[in-house]
This record gives C-alpha cells, structure tokens and sequence, in this order.
C-alpha cells in the first residue's frame, strides 16, 4: 500500500525532535527501524520509481564525459585535447569524471575509510561534534540542512560531517582525532588537483591558464564526508534532494556504491563509481561568472537499498575568505557586444544568502541574479 501524502509542516515539528537526539540517520538504522519516519517520505514525484524525468538505461544509454589528465604538465596535443574535453564537459554537462589526476589511490582508499571510520565509531563518541552551528571548523550532522528554508521539505536518508578552514588556513588539530592524519593529506592533494583545474577550465574559456586561481575564485575549500545508511525503504526517500550546487566547483570521491544522478536533457543519468577516478561539477557561481559559458546542472543521490552503506567525500571549491564579500559579476574578458552580461553584479556572500533559502528546497538560485 502507497504511504499517505505526508503534511510536511505538522511533520517538521518531528524532524527537529529528532534533529535533537543527535544520533543521526545511523541512529535510526542501528535501532532497528523498518519503516522510516514520516518526515523522510518524499513526494512520489520526486523518488527514483517515479518521476515525469524518465531514467537512463535500456539503448539509449549516455555516458558523462571523462577527462584524462595524463601528461598534464606536456606541452603537446595531449593538453590540448585536455582543454577541449574540459570545455565540451563543461558546456554541455556540467558533470565529468576525472581520471588520471596524480592523487594517489591509496589516499583516495584511506579518506573513504576514514569517513566510515567517524561515523561507524559508538554514538555518544561522535555526539560531541553534532551541531548546526556552521561557523564551526567541524560539524556533524543529519538529514542535510533542515533549517533556515523558505518551506519545510522532508528530510534526507543521510548523515555529513563537515569541515572547513578559517580564513582559508586548516588547523588539522581541531579535526576529529579519527580521520585527521587521512583528511590532512587528502587536502594536501585536492589543493594540488585544484591548481590543474583552474588551469585547464581558465584555459577552456580562452583565458590566461593562470586567471582563475589569481583571482581567488577556487582558493577555499569545503569538505563533507557523507554517509548513507542502508534504506529499509528506499523507494520512499532520498539520500540527497534533487540540488545545483552554490560553489565554483564540486570534486566527488565515492566508495564503490552507485546511486549519484545528474540531469541531463531532462533525463536522469547514473554517474557509475570508478575505481581511481573523481567527479567533477561545475557550481552555480561558476556559471554566472562564465557568463553562462559553463553550465551548473541539478543532481541527486538515491537512497541506499540494504546492505552496505554508501561513502562519498565531496570537496567544493569557493571564493577565498577576503573575497567573499567583493563585488563581481560575469569575467569581463569573456564580455561583448555579442555576448552581454546575463547576471548582474553581486558577491558570493549575497549569493549564499539567496542560495540557502531556495536551494535548499530543491529550487535555483542563479535565476535571481539574471539582469
């Protein structure tokens, strides 16, 4: 029998009762519970069985792009080629895979290890680092960001541990003690892999290769470790809501679990986990400083069926601490009689704000900011 449509506002009253216990989706699952709280059940028109967006399989199955970054410091046709595959990515999908990218596997295992590390440790040991206070170094939390919405919408099958710099410096001492040795030389690494991409996409816009990592744009970093319960019912809920992302640019490591979705021509497109490799979007505020010349795009995660739970480290690149606040609009370089300003002037601060009460819901934030 198909659940009732849930009341979202008299169920939201029960989604910050639980928010309190601060035992997280994990909480739930290690109780025992067969059937998910009300405040989880999501529209059916927006679950995985059903959606007017048809899904990607049968013959006319697509593929998101790859970019190999081997012999990315040669200056021959393999550069090249690079450029022109970052540039096709980002137009047209505004999602791809990286392969090839110097990070070494190990790492990789190890950050994603970590991760389950932290949230598979005894409840009342990771009790001391939940909070919503997010201008914390550190935060664990549940079920996305519940508050601060403009509506109240279900809640997410999943649970975050956040962590980010002050003022663009890491103090890896105020890490939780169980994954800080593999967060610091993941970040180490992500800080390297950020300098070819503000390359190679400076360069797929026709610019200095060198334009935007002087700027600023991708000079922080944001880091959340994800984690996704098994579902005992997973046709019901989501492990993340139909979003864009605000940042400049998103890199994904994920463990070997599939359920990431991006859309594409109106259709949902699986984003296959690969051994070694990173995804990589492109975020709202780099679209509207390309001019529209890169495209943000909404993605998902669908909820995980029984078994294991999925694992996903999720690095978004944006504007450094000083820069937040500067005003800026589309690269005047990329500008013309022929290509006019479609966003008006703001700043990355302004756009968080507009961004955390409609993107939240599931909604856009750039359309807002159009001239």
């Amino acid at each position: 029998m198909a659940p009732a449509l849930v009341d979202y506002t008299a169920a939201e009253k029960e989604l910050y009762e639980f928010d309190d216990l601060k035992i997280g989706v994990k909480g739930l699952v290690d109780a025992g519970v067969t059937h998910i709280p009300r405040f989880f059940i999501h529209p059916p028109e927006c679950r995985a069985n059903y959606s007017s967006t048809p899904q990607n399989n049968g013959a006319d199955r697509v593929e998101i792009p790859v970019i190999d970054l081997e012999g990315f410091n040669e200056n021959d046709d393999r550069r090249v080629k690079m450029v022109n595959a970052m540039r096709y990515a980002c137009a047209t999908w505004g999602f791809f895979q990286i392969v090839n990218h110097g990070v070494p596997v190990a790492v990789m295992e190890e950050m994603v290890e970590s991760i389950r590390r932290f949230h598979e440790q005894p409840q009342e040991a990771k009790m001391e680092w939940y909070s919503r206070d997010f201008s914390r170094t550190v935060n664990y939390y549940s079920s996305g960001d519940i508050k601060g919405r403009a509506q109240p919408v279900p809640a997410e099958w999943k649970d975050t541990l956040s962590c980010r710099a002050a003022d663009d410096q890491w103090d890896f001492d105020a890490l939780p003690e169980l994954c800080r040795h593999e967060m610091k030389e993941y970040m180490k690494n992500m800080i390297d892999l950020q300098e070819k991409l503000s390359e190679l996409m400076s360069e797929a816009l026709g610019l200095r290769k060198d334009h935007l990592s002087s700027t600023g744009y991708l000079k922080s970093i944001k880091l959340s470790g994800h984690y996704y319960p098994a579902c005992p019912e997973p046709d019901l809920t989501l492990g993340t809501i139909k979003h864009s992302d605000p940042s400049l640019l998103t890199l994904v490591l994920q463990d070997k679990s599939n359920g990431l979705q991006v859309l594409h021509n109106d259709q949902w497109v699986d984003v296959p986990a690969v051994d070694g490799a990173f995804v990589a979007n492109i975020g709202d505020f780099m679209q509207l400083l390309s001019n529209d010349k890169f495209m943000s795009v909404e993605h998902r995660v669908l909820a995980t069926p029984l078994g294991r739970p999925r694992i996903s480290a999720v690095s978004f690149f944006l504007p450094s601490a000083k820069d937040r606040t500067k005003p800026c609009g589309p690269i005047k370089e990329l500008l013309s009689d022929s290509s006019p300003p479609i966003y008006r002037i703001t700043s990355y601060e302004e756009f968080m704000k507009h961004y955390r009460v409609v993107g939240q819901i599931g909604g856009r934030a750039l359309p807002h900011f159009k001239l």
